[in-house]
């Protein structure tokens, strides 16, 4: 028989061998893919590390170190400029805090339930911030005030017999001043308006005298069978030119009024005891007339002193603790107290956005007002904090932004005719200028530092642009020293890492496209036209110079960065200090992407791969504008406007087509009587602080225009820019803007260069296809017209990341390389699959044929065999 399997399986091994060849091309293929996949891999690393290098700031760098670092703290951008700088810090920014008096529970209701509107604006609050004390006693004005009678926030004021009048014992509290935070001033004694309500001609006998003396100042005098003193005389002494007016101006005493018309009232102005003594001597009846007298009446001498009291003010207008063992005998009570004083008042600050909460019978309790400013996003924090006393509970606010305009005014209004709740008003309304029910416990301060004898403030306490370029964080107050100096080490550093990124770049390229001598073997891209191109364009663009820089460098030489015969870079580090030491500036833009303007109203943005470097003439032919709407009829500037009760508008801003319901809010504006500034303002921070525009960054502004007009324009420029107005309740807008209808923004339109760019509110954009493509400058202000040039250039890090971006972009070479090889791979599949078929049929073919020659063998075998019988028998017959 035969063996068919092993015949079949020689006979397929030979036709089987040009498999082995397609393998061998997948083979090929697969390691080519796999190269082409380090190769993607590859320049995604180098990219990596070019990610910090496209920017001419990141070789820019500078450093802040603070001779004291727990005074301040900086950070340092490339608009810095190295210096040495002396910082003193006198204050640190902090938030107001406002505290209601004692509730005796948090839950119960306050009040009877009404609805009644909490209006919330911030701003500046001038004015001084303390206690005004009450008059001396008459007992201080002879044995003045014991020793510890006074203490002021914890330190006890040193006062004795001779503290007897106001001026003494504000002396005797400014010199605690450093450490109580409290200074005194003395406020002016008068003498009692009625004390020359009548005054009667004098008149003296054989033997009297009679003086007038006011503040040790004699006024008037007769001696013996005199006449002559009347209130018409005293008047015209006063009336100057006189010795005695000299000498009351001199003693800094002034007067208002007339003795004749018995309103004349004396002061003192520093404080000190007024005392108005009539001096008479003689028998009884010598001396007839004068103070409170006829003619007639007898005159036996008078003498009334007159004093005042001390105003005490908080320097950093927090409240002020007064105790001691009598300290009402410096005018004063027991007890913690402050407010801002005779003088306060409040002017809003428009930037910041002002709003409205609702309080009625639902939550008119403690917890229900600071619930409810709390979830309305305020810009106000409220707590209840516990002193442990018999009405222990107390709503405290505070903003939650830090800054002397961070300072609020909380006024409260009720619905339609109807006042706002008096027991609400009672416990929450505060203005500096008026009621002040709630206690400032801490007040709205600034930054104030000073930095080389230049005093800044900031209304935080991370202080930008004091200093061009740096921004400090102040921590304490205190004094520091402040050096910004060039940062080398990271230059060299980023230097370093450039050149080290495109060494491990072209040593990828080199192991893929190169021959192995001592292995003999070819990287699996050698003669690779793709990858040949990658390493070509590497190297043009290192070689080639970069244009448009207005600085001295222009190539890698110029800075120590050179090709080695290997085609690697290395680099010249006494070089690169010669160019740090004179080009420190230039070094960035010879990597990075720059941009600049000649017009310091146009800022360079950005740009993409396609922009290509030079300087551009920039041309603009229309301005953007903002949408807005102006009143029709000036506002009288010595007028007022009222806002009523319970006034709403809706508002929509910056609306799209179709109309998106984000794009239309109703705005609160707070009841009150405002001047056009002062309602300029209301309306600017009422509508920006609604929580719809501010979430999605819509705001605007309200000015009163050189007409006298009320402009509410939106913050954004362009034709998306728009604003509308419709009232809902209160106050028709219509009122204050007439019949004038809103107007669109418009877009800035212009030339890059003569070349076509496209306008998007205050931004120009080249488009595609031109050399400006991408190109993207902002125009912030100025006037149609040509407005200069505006200069581009690409440095190498950038253009090397921009080449990485486009050879690993899907409709890249790369990708376009793989995406062929991977097609080759199926087609060689496929015809491997299809004569892997053919060998089938062959196997088949060939497993029948020797099957069926298998048969015929074994046929033969059986016929030879009975033959063989047959002969065999027959031989033996025979």
């Amino acid at each position: 028989m035969l063996d068919v399997n092993s015949i079949v399986s020689q006979l397929m091994a030979a036709e089987a061998k040009p498999l082995a060849a397609y393998d061998k091309k997948t083979a090929a293929y697969q390691a080519t893919l796999s190269a082409y996949g380090s190769l993607s891999g590859a320049i995604g690393v180098f990219q990596s590390a070019l990610g910090g290098l496209t920017k001419a700031s990141d070789f820019q760098a500078l450093t802040g170190t603070a001779g004291d670092a727990s005074v301040l703290s900086a950070s340092v951008n490339a608009k810095a400029v190295a210096g040495n700088y002396n910082v003193n810090v006198t204050q640190l920014a902090q938030a107001q805090t406002l505290t209601t008096a004692g509730h005796l529970s948090s839950k119960s209701a306050i009040g009877l339930g009404g609805k009644t509107t909490i209006s919330f604006q911030f701003g500046n609050t001038s004015g001084d911030f303390g206690v005004a004390g009450n008059a001396l006693g008459n007992g201080v004005f002879s044995s003045g005030i014991s020793n510890g009678s006074l203490i002021v926030n914890g330190t006890a004021i040193v006062t004795d017999g001779n503290t007897t009048n106001a001026r003494a014992l504000a002396e005797a509290i400014n010199a605690k001043s450093a450490t109580t935070g409290v200074t005194a001033t003395a406020r002016p004694a008068s003498s009692a308006a009625d004390l020359f309500a009548s005054f009667g001609d004098v008149t003296t006998g054989a033997d009297g005298t009679y003086a007038l003396t006011v503040g040790g100042v004699q006024l008037a005098a007769l001696g013996p069978n005199s006449s002559g003193i009347s209130a018409a005389s005293i008047d015209a002494v006063l009336a100057g030119p006189s010795p005695e007016l000299s000498a009351l101006t001199n003693a800094g005493i002034s007067f208002t009024g007339t003795a004749a018309g018995g309103d004349l009232v004396f002061t003192r102005a520093d404080g000190a005891n007024l005392t108005v003594s009539e001096s008479v001597s003689g028998s009884v009846g010598a001396v007839t007339g004068g103070l409170g007298k006829d003619g007639s009446d007898i005159n036996g001498g008078s003498s009334v002193t007159a004093g005042s009291g001390v105003s005490l003010r908080s320097t950093n207008a927090s409240p002020i603790s007064i105790a001691g063992s009598n300290p009402a005998l410096a005018g004063l009570t027991a007890g913690t107290a402050g407010s801002y004083l005779s003088g306060g008042a409040f002017n809003q600050d428009a930037t910041l956005p002002s709003g409205t909460v609702v309080i009625d019978a639902t939550n008119n309790s403690l917890e229900g007002i600071r619930d409810a400013i709390n979830k309305a996003g305020l810009g106000v924090k409220a707590t209840i904090v516990s002193d442990g006393s018999a009405n222990p509970y107390h709503l405290v606010l505070t903003s939650t932004a830090t800054g002397a305009n961070s300072s609020m005014k909380i006024s409260l209004s009720g619905s339609g005719a109807d006042p706002a709740d008096s027991a609400l008003a009672d416990l929450l309304s505060y203005d500096p200028g008026a009621d002040q029910k709630m206690m400032q416990t801490a007040a709205a301060l600034d930054t104030k530092l000073n930095v080389n004898g230049i005093a800044v403030t900031s209304h935080s306490n991370n202080v930008g642009e004091a200093i061009q370029g740096v921004t400090l964080t102040v921590t304490k107050i205190g004094s520091s020293s402040l050096n910004i100096s060039q940062n080398t080490s990271k230059l060299k550093d980023n230097l370093n890492g450039f050149v080290k990124a495109y060494n491990d770049l072209a040593g990828m390229l080199k192991k893929l496209t190169g021959y192995n001598a001592d292995t003999e073997t070819a990287g699996p891209l050698q003669g690779d036209s793709t990858a040949q191109a990658v390493q070509s364009q590497l190297r043009r663009m290192l070689s080639n110079p970069i244009t448009g820089l207005s600085g001295s460098l222009s190539n890698l030489g110029q800075i120590g960065i050179t090709f080695g015969r290997d085609g690697t870079l290395s680099l010249d580090s006494g070089k690169l200090q010669k160019a740090i030491d004179s080009n420190f500036a230039d070094i960035g833009a010879l990597f990075g992407a720059i941009g600049d303007s000649s017009d310091n109203q146009v800022s360079f943005i950005s740009s993409t791969a396609a922009t290509k470097p030079g300087t551009y003439a920039l041309n603009i032919t229309q301005m953007a504008t903002q949408g807005a709407l102006t009143s029709d009829a000036a506002l009288d500037p010595a007028g007022t406007t009222t806002i009523d009760a319970d006034t709403v508008w809706s508002l929509t801003l910056n609306d799209t087509i179709p109309s998106k319901s984000v794009n239309i809010a109703s705005v609160t504006i707070p009841a009150g009587t405002y001047t056009p500034a002062e309602l300029a303002k209301v309306l600017q921070s009422s509508i920006n602080g609604s929580p719809a525009f501010s979430s999605i960054g819509s705001a605007v502004t309200a000015t009163v225009d050189a007409d006298g007009k009320l402009v509410l324009a939106s913050s954004k420029y362009g034709s998306a820019s728009n604003i509308g107005l419709s009232s809902v309740s209160g106050t028709d807008y219509k009122s204050i803007f007439g019949s004038a209808e809103p107007v669109v923004g418009t877009n800035v339109s212009g030339t890059l260069g003569g070349l076509p760019a496209t306008g998007d509110g205050q931004t120009l954009t080249g488009q595609a296809g031109t050399a400006i493509e991408g190109l993207k400058i902002d125009i912030t202000g100025g006037a149609t017209g040509d407005r200069g040039t505006v200069s581009f250039s690409q440095g190498y890090a950038y253009q090397l990341n921009n080449l990485g971006t486009v050879l690993l972009d899907k409709a890249g070479p790369l990708t376009s390389r793989t995406d062929g090889i991977n097609r080759s791979i199926k087609d060689i599949a496929k015809q491997r699959d299809k004569f892997a078929e053919k060998l089938d049929a062959i196997e088949a073919r060939y497993r029948k044929q020797y099957t069926a020659l298998d048969v015929s063998l074994s046929q033969m075998q059986t016929t030879q065999a009975y033959l063989t019988q047959q002969l065999a028998a027959l031989a033996a017959n025979s």
